[in-house]
């Protein structure tokens, strides 16, 4: 399986509106801007996927529906508690493992992803991982299980997608 793992595009900060929740900050139009360049990029590196899973929380939605929207893959879209910030590895990975896909995308947020990555890749936390917002990693799994079981193909940061994007 080609796991792509998606970091959420930049937010409202926290605090910036008091009554505003966590789950219900949005992106900003620079979130935006830059995504649709790592959007182009993701074109251009000709990806594709099955599914693409993501966090309910507004940020990881807004990014996950217009990756989706970008690529042509509206209809490809779930969300998934497994995606929240708080959820343990367990409950994604029993999510991942209902899907039999080939290749698919996660949206989600930071330290849950770094975190994630971590485990698959070395069956412990804390490796580090500077993991910017919009950034995309791609594993390569052949079974999905709790601990280690992938391989990193790529790590990168908006800044290399931007590049990517301009190439073309």
């Amino acid at each position: 399986m080609k796991l792509y793992v998606l970091r959420h595009a930049i937010a409202v900060e926290r605090g910036t509106d008091p009554g505003l929740k966590d789950s219900d900050r949005m992106l900003t139009r620079e979130g935006i801007r830059k995504l649709k360049l790592v959007i182009a990029a993701m074109k251009q590196l000709g990806i594709s996927f099955d599914l693409i899973l993501s966090s309910p929380y507004l940020r990881a939605l807004q990014t996950a529906q217009l990756t989706a929207r970008g690529l042509g893959a509206k209809k490809k879209l779930k969300m998934t508690g497994a995606l929240k910030p708080d959820s343990n590895f367990r409950e994604l990975i029993k999510e991942l493992q209902k899907h039999r896909c080939s290749s698919l995308v996660i949206v989600g947020h930071e330290p849950h992803l770094s975190g994630f990555i971590s485990f698959l890749l070395t069956g412990k936390l804390g490796m580090p991982l500077n993991f910017k917002k919009s950034g995309l990693c791609l594993l390569s799994i052949d079974s999905i299980c709790y601990g280690r079981c992938a391989t990193l193909e790529w790590l990168l940061t908006p800044w290399q997608m931007e590049c990517i994007a301009a190439s073309s």
